[in-house]
């Protein structure tokens, strides 16, 4: 097996963080420094990231989180905020987020532990689709739904796939579905309609729907028929 796919199966972080790791220098196997991407690992060597042992998790878990605005979506935060982990520190497996969700944004995230099935919910030619509610300031009409169907460029260059915008009863509300997951690009995308985003909230990922019970803050693990449907995303 690839080093980075061992370390992603033993929920030490995704197969694209775990490369980043060992360019670093912070995997070790059997004693040696490894920074190539197509090293091998075998069943019984001794892997370690900064002189932790990296071992295979056999517990696999999977947890719906309502984020709440102020926490970042990151392991650690270098400027001190709360990041989502936090309600998790003691858990008895290493979780890690699916992707991101802005610091000021909330709503579903998907917190596990499945480093391989996180790297494919990832990818982008999986388009895993996300939908997401949003309350912009001003009222968004048809021209702005056929901008975002046709796709956009954006001053800075960031070509944005088409994505769908419903506009709801009230004109300053609308329902958007993403099939990619670029940085801030709802915001970015509204911005340059000049109808910049002042609440956002992702409910849903895939075949995933934020439960409704769930207050902001509060977890729940998912069903065996939700992780079954994500694995067929």
């Amino acid at each position: 097996m690839r080093l980075q796919k061992y370390l992603a199966s033993c929920g030490v972080a995704s197969r694209r963080a775990a490369e980043k790791l060992m360019a670093e220098g912070r995997v070790t196997v059997d004693g040696q420094v490894i920074s190539h991407m197509g090293a091998q690992v075998e069943p019984g060597q001794d892997v370690r990231v900064d002189g932790r042992p990296a071992l295979p998790e056999a517990e696999k878990c999977y947890i719906m989180y309502h984020k709440p605005a102020g926490e970042v979506t990151t392991v650690t935060d270098p400027e001190g905020r709360a990041t989502v982990l936090d309600k998790f520190r003691d858990f008895p497996v290493r979780l890690y987020p699916v992707g991101r969700l802005d610091y000021d944004s909330e709503g579903l995230l998907l917190l596990t532990n499945d480093g391989p099935l996180a790297h494919r919910l990832l990818a982008p030619r999986n388009h895993v689709d996300k939908t997401y509610f949003v309350r912009v300031d001003g009222e968004l009409d048809g021209a702005d739904a056929a901008a975002f169907a046709a796709g956009m460029m954006l001053e800075d260059g960031l070509v944005c796939l088409p994505a769908g915008l419903e506009v709801l009863e009230q004109p300053d509300t609308a329902l958007v579905t993403l099939h990619e997951g670029k940085y801030h690009q709802i915001k970015r995308m509204l911005a340059a309609r000049g109808k910049p985003v002042v609440y956002l909230k992702r409910l849903t990922m895939g075949p995933l729907m934020l439960d409704p019970v769930l207050e902001r803050g509060e977890w729940r693990p998912l069903s065996a028929e939700e992780v079954a449907a994500l694995r067929q995303a």
